[in-house]
């Protein structure tokens, strides 16, 4: 952490805001898209398409 914050000329308490913020941004990003994709499956008439969505779900649920 410390030399983050020096290379980035700021502290280190900032430096753990920053990568928190980073954290929950991305978390953020992964809930959009997880619901994003269950949407599409609920829209899907398509057997293949399905398969394909509820795959994609799996591994983002239960990784790969």
């Amino acid at each position: 952490m410390k030399s983050l914050a020096q290379t980035s000329k700021t502290s280190t308490s900032r430096v753990i805001v920053a990568l928190i913020e980073s954290g929950l941004d991305a978390k953020e990003q992964e809930r959009r898209r997880f619901l994003e994709i269950a949407d599409r499956l609920g829209r899907s008439r398509e057997p293949e398409e399905q398969k394909r969505l509820k795959d994609e779900l799996a591994r983002m649920t239960f990784g790969e």
